[in-house]
């Protein structure tokens, strides 16, 4: 991405942040917490300083699979729109496995362990994350998606969801639950609300929840976080702890038979 696009990004994504804390603070909502955004902020630092690395490992994971491509699409701009769709749907998938299989809501943890909703939350990403989630997304480039265009939805799909992590908007009438993701279903999917947990996994399109039976309307007041406690601030705690755990636990069943449904109400209590 060019630098000056990059700059300007940066300058936009300040000031919604600044006229968002303006908000909070006229409305007296306690949206954001000094220690927490400054958390946030270290943990988008790190992840800027890993970018580099990790968009040399994708594109490195993605040239090894190039030759084993079944069939090679051209660069246009109806490639780029399907390219657009079918990775907003595989995200979907990735998403709520993110949810569903431990070990890899271990890494998402760092995402909801936040008890802030704010703008600064979107930045709250898992680093472990950047290394393992390019696997994932290999098959799309197997079937002859551009590795560019996948890398580019992926990449406006983030941006996309940085203004769904707010309180600021309400809900929008009959716009929710249609087509496009919204701040009000995003704040859903950040609830420990039992009536709100592994719900809305959509990045650009919540139509993926509404025909898998995962979406969920806002209707109650939303209590954001994670069912098992606040980790604190300290951002190397909150990447790495909840994974420390995951390995912990794994290491304490292979010494005594699994009981499914304590496994069972261990994921249901994310």
């Amino acid at each position: 991405m060019d630098h000056a696009v990059k700059l300007a990004l940066g300058g936009v994504m300040a000031v919604l942040v600044l006229a968002e804390v303006l908000w909070a603070w006229r409305t007296k909502r306690h949206a954001y917490e000094p220690q927490e955004v400054l958390c946030n902020v270290v943990i988008a630092l790190f992840n800027a300083l890993l970018k580099p690395a990790t968009l040399a490992w994708s594109l490195l994971v993605f040239q090894w699979m190039e030759p084993l491509r079944l069939v090679v699409l051209p660069h246009s701009v109806a490639v780029f729109l399907v390219t657009f769709l079918v990775t907003d749907f595989a995200y979907y998938w990735y998403h709520r496995w993110s949810h569903e299989w431990p070990a890899l809501w271990a890494m998402h943890h760092v995402h909801h362990s936040s008890p802030w909703m704010n703008l600064t939350t979107a930045a709250r990403l898992s680093w472990i994350a950047k290394v393992v989630s390019p696997l994932y997304f290999v098959p799309l480039t197997l079937i002859g998606l551009p590795a560019e265009f996948v890398a580019l939805s992926l990449g406006l799909g983030l941006l996309y969801q940085f203004p769904l992590h707010t309180q600021a908007i309400g809900t929008l009438g009959t716009f929710e639950g249609k087509v496009l993701n919204t701040p009000s279903a995003h704040r859903v999917h950040h609830g420990s609300n039992a009536e709100y947990l592994d719900r809305n996994y959509g990045a650009v399109f919540i139509v993926w929840d509404v025909l898998f039976g995962t979406y969920k309307a806002e209707t109650t007041a939303v209590r954001y976080g994670v069912t098992t406690g606040f980790i604190g601030h300290n951002p190397l705690r909150v990447q790495f702890e909840p994974l420390l755990r995951f390995l912990l636990r794994r290491g304490e069943r292979a010494k005594r038979p699994v009981d499914v449904r304590g496994r069972k109400a261990e994921r249901v209590a994310h």
